[in-house]
């Protein structure tokens, strides 16, 4: 897979979350019936503070994974330099579990284990379930979110920040929204391999749900409140 590859998931998830969460405040917003002015200010200060908040939660949870998995990683190499037998036969066993044959098995540890890395890589997998790629780039893993969250992020108030006319913004921001979410949610099948008619509709209807939440919550606090 190309390296790229490795961030798919956080570009899809971030690009979801940022339409999501903004699309959100800007139906609050229009529930509670303000101004579109009052639209770009919230939304833009969410759309930047959840991005943040995303990328750097991200961050610290990638960072963490990759210490762990470097604990673990020293961990094999300190077994296999100080019991090299051990951790072979412990390979041999592995590969049988394989469906390698008892003639194979051995014949194939011992080639893997003059590559001592690629050895400790294989051992992690098949032994412990980790995988060394989780140490990479993890910066670029929240700037990737950070890019995704924010760039579709602000396709829900588009409308508000080009259009003059005040009439029917929320219905252009509704149908800027909808396309956005069934394309991004169809990519998730890049990372999912579901279907991208289904992914797509499933997340416009979770996007749909969340923004006609907010939506009535906005609607309800202008009339119970009745301050705006």
């Amino acid at each position: 897979m190309h390296t790229g590859g490795r961030y798919i998931k956080d570009i899809i998830y971030g690009a979801n979350d940022g339409i999501i969460t903004t699309f959100a405040v800007v139906a609050g917003v229009a529930g509670a019936d303000l101004s579109p002015a009052i639209v770009i200010l919230l939304g833009a200060a969410n759309l930047f503070a959840d991005g943040f908040s995303m990328a750097a939660s991200n961050y610290l949870g990638s960072k963490s994974e990759r210490d762990f998995v470097r604990k673990e990683h020293d961990g094999v190499e300190r077994d296999l330099a100080d019991a090299p037998r051990e951790e072979q036969n412990e390979m041999i066993a592995l590969l049988q579990e394989q469906g390698y044959g008892k003639e194979d098995a051995p014949l194939l540890a011992r080639l893997m284990f003059k590559n001592k890395e690629f050895f400790v890589d294989l051992m992690m997998h098949e032994e412990l379930e980790l995988s060394s790629h989780a140490r990479e780039g993890i910066m670029r893993k929240a700037a990737a979110t950070f890019i995704a969250f924010v760039g579709m992020g602000f396709i829900p108030i588009i409308p508000f920040l080009f259009l003059s006319s005040t009439a029917h913004l929320f219905a252009y921001s509704v149908g800027a929204t909808g396309a956005a979410l069934f394309l991004v949610g169809s990519l998730r099948s890049l990372v999912t391999k579901n279907s991208w008619i289904f992914s797509g509709l499933e997340m416009l209807v979770v996007g749909g749900i969340a923004a006609s939440i907010a939506y009535v919550v906005g609607a309800f606090l202008k009339s119970a409140v009745g301050v705006f």
